[in-house]
């Protein structure tokens, strides 16, 4: 009896493993299909709106939603929509990478749905406005660098506010989404401020516009685990110093 109870314990606790993972999953998909519908959806509003919306306007969107799904979905999956943060995450110990594939497959299906969602409602507009690409006169080296730049801006802020035990964490929606919102402000005009592999790849895939994607993986990628290890290094350096002065 006893060896037929914890068997039927430990089957209950793997199941209950099974299904919690499993919502954290749908959490990943279902947070990052909204963030990419309205941010997405934001550009295709304003191509036919013939530009009412402006730079300011979408990236005010896009600032919002990343700040409405953080408080919605932050205790649920951590709210990361994002593989260069996953991975960036996983880089330093703040994530287990076991957990890295089934996120990202998470996330760049949630942006295809929202990407196919709305090829379908914008049909006859195209997918043009949601693609990220280099404007007119911005080399892939200089894409790369913007980039990675507002990335590790992104990511920066996200192992303050996110991360971090002494954070406040009560503000980190407002501090991503102003992140996300001043970054789009910046680098939307030079290579549409991706800062996001998924964000990339949903368009890209939807309209089979593949050009230039691999600056869009690689770029913020990069950017995010820099910023992840940088932060993490001051952490260190904090520490040793308050334990220093402690000792003193």
């Amino acid at each position: 009896m006893t060896k037929f109870v914890k068997k039927d314990t430990l089957g209950y606790t793997r199941i209950f493993s099974i299904t919690a993972s499993l919502f954290v999953i749908i959490g990943e998909l279902v947070g990052t299909f909204v963030l990419i519908y309205a941010g997405c959806g934001s550009g295709l509003v304003n191509k036919r709106g013939s530009g009412n919306l402006m730079l300011v306007g979408m990236a005010v969107v896009w600032g919002l939603v990343v700040m409405v799904m953080v408080y919605t979905l932050g205790h649920v999956s951590g709210a990361h929509f994002n593989p260069a943060v996953t991975i960036a995450l996983a880089t330093s110990q703040k994530f287990p990478w076991k957990r890295v594939p089934s996120y990202i497959v998470a996330q760049v299906g949630g942006s295809t749905l929202a990407c196919l969602v709305l090829n379908a409602l914008f049909s006859k507009d195209g997918m043009g406005p949601t693609l990220t690409l280099p404007q007119k006169g911005i080399s892939p080296l200089d894409a790369i660098i913007w980039e990675f730049i507002i990335t590790f801006f992104l990511m920066f802020v996200v192992c303050g506010v996110a991360t971090d035990e002494r954070a406040i964490n009560e503000l980190s929606g407002v501090a991503i989404g102003a992140t996300v919102l001043f970054n789009v402000l910046i680098a939307g005009p030079v290579t549409g401020a991706s800062m996001n592999p998924a964000r990339s790849l949903g368009p890209a895939i939807v309209a089979k516009n593949f050009q230039w994607i691999w600056i869009y993986i690689f770029a913020p990628t990069l950017g995010a685990i820099t910023a992840s290890v940088i932060y993490r290094l001051l952490r260190v350096l904090d520490k040793s110093e308050s334990e220093a002065s402690k000792t003193v």
